[in-house]
């Protein structure tokens, strides 16, 4: 099959999680909404799931909304807050490097009339607190913050941007898609209002996620229909994708230190074997505010085009950055915002998971080492 080196795109589903789902749609196929006795056992599956989510990011099982994913989830927490609190202000405030579930729906909100302050990240693609604390005016309402870069790993100072907000009844809603199952995380504890996550990411499959929202947090809901969700998102729930996403947040969050450790090993493998065979490149990013299942590098030889063609050759998948904007000629936005374009056109995204070996990690340095010294040979 080749070497995979895309995991933070998306993430093969555990056996034990189709398991799980295979079960449902065999043997528990009622709506949960119907009240009779096959209604009924659809609905303790739905409420086990949703407390499973919730005992694992810490929060209260109604706070739990399952969505078709992140994507919605981001539109529904930030569009909804949004109408919910105009007569408050309409200032809100993000971040230049969030995926684009959220900057598209920021910039359709400026159409109508909101003002938005985009925050800059340092070259390690991290905000400047102090330019967070100017930024809030008496107008602003939300603030929106990724948890867990997709491009670069970069982990965001959550508690320090809490705690700037705490006590301006400011909401803050967090993208923690690729937080979950690298970084422990307390939905009450960070004083998060809306959270986002999806479950193919992290071992779950794809089509389902969730949005965590704070009890009380005034919010407007735009899925109409039936009282699903308690009345909050309309809709049949997909009852096999929703145990999907239950069982991979609970596998993951109960081996998230020994997960950790393997990734760390396998990142710095990566950096030092390049080093040691004297292939030119630079990290995009930190060292140490960092996951350790996303590396992205800069390499100054090659474009990133011509990279990503040759490894595909030799069945090593890897990719320039968010698999969102798979097609687009557009450098990376989050490269882009942290060094220029020039470094955006010449860098690469390698994601790691549990599954990936240091035999595997060993095959791609030397494949790019060859990369190296043909256009080496090139320039000569």
């Amino acid at each position: 099959m080749g070497i995979y080196l895309d995991y933070a795109a998306t993430t093969p589903i555990k056996p034990e999680v189709l398991t799980q789902m295979i079960d449902i749609y065999e043997n528990h196929y009622g709506n949960p909404s119907s009240i009779h006795s096959i209604g009924r056992d659809a609905r303790k599956f739905l409420d086990e799931s949703r407390r499973t989510v919730a005992t694992s990011l810490g929060a209260q099982p109604n706070e739990v909304i399952f969505t078709s994913g992140a994507t919605e989830s981001n539109n529904t927490a930030i569009k909804g807050i949004a109408y919910a609190n105009q007569h408050r202000g309409r200032h809100l405030i993000t971040t230049k490097i969030e995926h684009h579930s959220v900057l598209h729906v920021f910039e359709q909100l400026e159409k109508e009339g909101f003002e938005v302050t985009y925050l800059d990240v340092n070259k390690a693609g991290i905000i400047d607190l102090e330019q967070l604390k100017n930024a809030i005016t008496d107008e602003t309402i939300l603030v929106s913050i990724m948890f867990v870069n997709n491009e670069v790993g970069t982990v965001q100072p959550m508690y320090d941007i809490d705690y700037i907000l705490q006590d301006k009844n400011i909401l803050l809603h967090v993208d923690a898609v690729q937080a979950i199952g690298h970084l422990p995380i307390d939905f009450h504890e960070l004083n998060i209002d809306t959270m986002s996550i999806t479950g193919h990411k992290f071992g779950g499959p794809k089509g389902i996620g969730a949005l965590l929202v704070k009890t009380d947090t005034p919010i407007h809901y735009n899925q109409l229909g039936g009282e699903q969700e308690v009345k909050r998102r309309a809709g049949t729930e997909n009852l096999p994708q929703i145990i999907g996403l239950a069982q991979a947040i609970k596998n993951v969050s109960s081996q998230i230190d020994e997960n950790n450790l393997h990734l760390m090993t396998l990142k710095n493998q990566l950096l030092v074997s390049l080093q040691e065979r004297s292939i030119p490149f630079e990290l995009n990013g930190s060292m140490t505010e960092t996951t350790g299942h996303i590396v992205n590098l800069y390499f100054p030889f090659i474009d990133v085009e011509t990279m990503l063609t040759l490894l595909d050759l030799a069945n090593i998948y890897v990719s320039s950055g968010s698999a969102c904007t798979a097609g687009s000629t557009d450098p990376s936005h989050v490269i882009t915002s942290m060094y220029d374009k020039n470094r955006a056109f010449h860098s690469v995204r390698f994601s790691f998971n549990e599954q990936t070996t240091e035999t595997e990690v060993k095959q791609v340095v030397a494949e790019i080492h060859k990369i190296y010294h043909r256009f080496k040979k090139e320039e000569a």
